[in-house]
């Protein structure tokens, strides 16, 4: 008989936190984590790696070798059923290995998958568990987006004054954050395939759009501009419904103010981050352009808390989408 227990969730989450090291290199392939478990001890952990293999499961098989045998098998997303010429299903390596038990945060999208390896590990007299785990979910995210509605998925970041400004009338806005706050952002823009600005923004600023922290230099994503006019440097899109065109699982929208109001109109945002700087600005340029809504009561409901902390003077805030 098959026990879900509270540690079933927390060792889930500890490979959801692990599945973030493979994110955005997997793309296209999703960003999982694997953990196998025995006696309470890890003995395998495995992330997807860069260009998508070797997968999450393979990886922590690897590093376990012969302690799989009888032990528990914790995955963000259900393990592969289909053969490819870079390598065997992870269902089959696993039934391989012998594990006591397969612990599956999400259920593959992929119709290749979608449950064919729940039943084949099943079949092959292994339990597996579908657990529905939020912070699988929260992992495979851009993954899960893309599946369901064909394009990225959409976190739109806002730096602002306690009165919501982000510049000066004059259009001055270096610095409204301070140097903390500037660094996440860096490694947020880590976490993401694609990042883009309105055309005003480009045009005034030149934002070099990069990674900037040692060590992540490499992971700055493809640049992409809100534009209807042509860029030398950076690829474009005309409106925010042409988001399915970008090859990216992960889109981080930094703004200008039109840029930023077109998306939350076009209800394209899942996730909204904002950095509040303890100053006041008062007759500045506000944050957000207009963003149409017929009565207050349209603005509640939207979005939920999920995360705050503090960056130096700085507070950090980010929201979900409710749905």
């Amino acid at each position: 008989m098959t026990i879900k227990t509270p540690s079933d969730a927390r060792w889930l989450a500890a490979a959801a936190r692990l599945a973030l090291r493979g994110r955005p290199a997997s793309s296209p392939n999703p960003a999982v984590g694997c953990l196998i478990v025995r006696n309470g001890r890890v003995v395998g952990r495995g992330w997807t790696q860069p260009g998508g293999r070797p997968h999450a499961e393979a990886m922590a098989l690897e590093m376990a070798g012969d302690a799989a045998t009888g032990a528990d098998v914790y995955a963000t997303l259900e393990p592969c059923a289909h053969q490819s010429p870079r390598g065997p299903a992870c269902t089959d390596r696993l039934i391989e290995a012998r594990p006591a038990r397969v612990v599956i945060g999400q259920v593959d999208p992929d119709p290749r998958t979608a449950g064919q390896g729940i039943e084949r590990l099943h079949a092959a007299g292994i339990e597996a568990v579908l657990l529905g785990c939020p912070h699988s979910a929260a992992s495979l995210a851009g993954y899960l987006t893309r599946a369901a509605f064909g394009r990225p998925h959409v976190t739109l970041k806002l730096a602002m004054s306690l009165d919501g400004c982000i510049a000066l009338a004059d259009g001055t806005s270096q610095w409204i954050t301070g140097e903390a706050a500037r660094a996440h952002v860096h490694s947020r823009r880590a976490l993401a395939d694609a990042i883009l600005v309105g055309g005003g923004t480009w045009r005034a600023d030149s934002p070099r759009l990069d990674v900037r922290l040692p060590g992540l230099e490499d992971r700055s994503p493809a640049r992409w501009v809100l534009t209807s006019q042509p860029i030398e440097s950076a690829q474009t899109i005309a409106a925010p419904a042409d988001i399915a065109a970008i090859p990216a699982q992960y889109l981080y929208v930094e703004g200008g103010a039109q840029a930023a109001a077109s998306f939350l109109e076009a209800d394209l945002v899942e996730r909204l981050e904002i950095y509040r700087a303890p100053i006041l600005i008062g007759d500045g340029l506000r944050a957000l352009g207009g963003l149409n809504l017929a009565e207050l009561a349209h603005a509640h409901g939207r979005w939920q808390p999920v995360e705050t902390r503090q960056l130096g003077a700085d507070t950090f805030e980010a929201f979900a989408r409710t749905r």
